[in-house]
């Protein structure tokens, strides 16, 4: 039973920062996910990949991991690298690149 730590990332759909500012801790799956012969769903035996808990902080999941005995890994979460750029910016009267349609 391995959990994992992670604050988690944007979606593609997402232009804000909502549900990224918390910590989660989820457990990684112990038995691989079969094929229901009767209807073709994804099914599991293990309970475990439904637990979704959420923390403020880093410390705060990891205190929770250690005080229940639970192994754990953590991923640091990356900065996203990008140029932060207004709309207004492509019309700007020094603009430093030449304008094309």
């Amino acid at each position: 039973m391995v959990a994992r730590i992670y604050k988690p990332a944007k979606t593609a759909m997402q232009s804000g920062l909502a549900k990224t500012e918390r910590w989660r801790l989820d457990y990684e799956p112990e038995v691989a996910r079969t094929v229901e012969p009767l209807m073709g769903y994804t099914s599991s035996t293990d309970m475990r990949q439904q637990v979704r808990l959420e923390f403020d902080t880093r410390d705060e999941a990891i205190a929770y991991a250690e005080r229940n005995g639970i192994a754990y890994q953590v991923s640091e979460a990356e900065e996203p690298k990008r140029r932060m750029a207004a709309y207004s910016d492509n019309f700007k009267f020094n603009r430093v690149g030449a304008w094309t349609h």
